[in-house]
């Protein structure tokens, strides 16, 4: 049974300065992240570039992660995809070599939520694995109410939590968890801009790719001790750069160069790049981020 709670990293899919997948470069990855502690790990999700990869780039991801992971935590995989057909094949892929879960976005413009919902259901049952419902409208351009949400939860037996990320945040989780019916635990994401208010209205943690994710660790094993206090605080002090990191409405590619620059400087990537179309980080944007880490990031 999979502890659904505190920090599941996104991992950033490492590439080398030539955009070629860095698979040598993943089993580091993996062992940074969970040196700081994190209780999971989910691949291939937007901040992963999957829309960027291959299919075979995909199977060597997600065979590469679990192989290191080694089921010291749980991996789960994105199988999101713009057809059903194509969500389920890439569902029994992450089955077949070894994942535990499985991250599901809707199709992206799906208009008809019936629609929407019988694509959960069939990705589901192609997979057999435990299904993160990711409601995520901001890329997908769908927008799942509370309620619908909440159907999802009663007609999904496989569905084992949700990943929130229609801003604001916590009112929805407020709304969603008012439905009653069959609960289930709720993440915050979006960079971790609202997770201390997230946690306060009922989340369980993040699932969110931030690179520092030992900083939100803390927050939430203040938070869960009954330390709010604290828990704020040390919320507050890395707001800056969970701001600054998380770049919403920016330029395409800005967001996950600047999380894929701090990695690199952390020395959990060998290269910084994005796959095209993204833009490079110019010298003032570099120059920013250095003051922010200077000035939150403890010696």
């Amino acid at each position: 049974m999979i502890d659904w709670s505190g920090i599941y990293h996104i991992l950033a899919t490492p590439f080398l300065d030539d955009g070629a997948l860095d698979v040598e470069g993943l089993p580091r990855l993996v062992d940074a992240v969970l040196g700081s502690g994190v209780a999971g790990i989910t691949i291939l999700g937007i901040a992963g570039e999957a829309h960027r990869l291959s299919d075979e780039e995909r199977r060597r991801v997600v065979d590469g992660v679990v192989k290191e992971a080694r089921g010291r935590v749980p991996v789960a995989v994105g199988v999101s995809a713009s057809g059903t057909h194509l969500a389920s094949g890439f569902a029994v892929m992450a089955r077949e070599h070894g994942a535990d879960a499985v991250m599901v976005a809707p199709p992206a413009g799906a208009r008809n939520l019936d629609a929407v919902a019988e694509y959960y259901q069939a990705v589901a049952a192609a997979g057999r694995l435990p299904v993160v419902l990711q409601d995520e409208p901001v890329t997908t351009q769908v927008v799942m109410p509370p309620a619908f949400i909440a159907r999802l939860i009663a007609e999904v037996d496989a569905a084992q939590a949700v990943k929130l990320e229609e801003a604001p945040t916590p009112p929805k989780i407020t709304r969603l968890r008012a439905l009653g019916g069959r609960q289930v635990p709720i993440f915050g994401g979006l960079g971790g801009v609202y997770f201390f208010e997230e946690l306060s209205r009922g989340a369980v943690g993040a699932m969110t790719g931030f690179p520092y994710p030992e900083a939100l660790r803390a927050i939430h094993a203040h938070f869960a001790a009954g330390r709010r206090a604290e828990a704020r605080a040390l919320f507050y002090r890395w707001l800056p750069l969970i701001r600054y990191e998380s770049q919403p409405g920016s330029v395409p590619g800005t967001s996950m160069a600047i999380r894929k620059e701090i990695l690199r400087r952390r020395g959990w990537l060998r290269s910084a790049r994005v796959r095209p179309p993204a833009t490079a980080l110019d010298a003032a944007t570099l120059e920013e981020l250095s003051e922010i880490i200077a000035a939150v990031v403890p010696e």
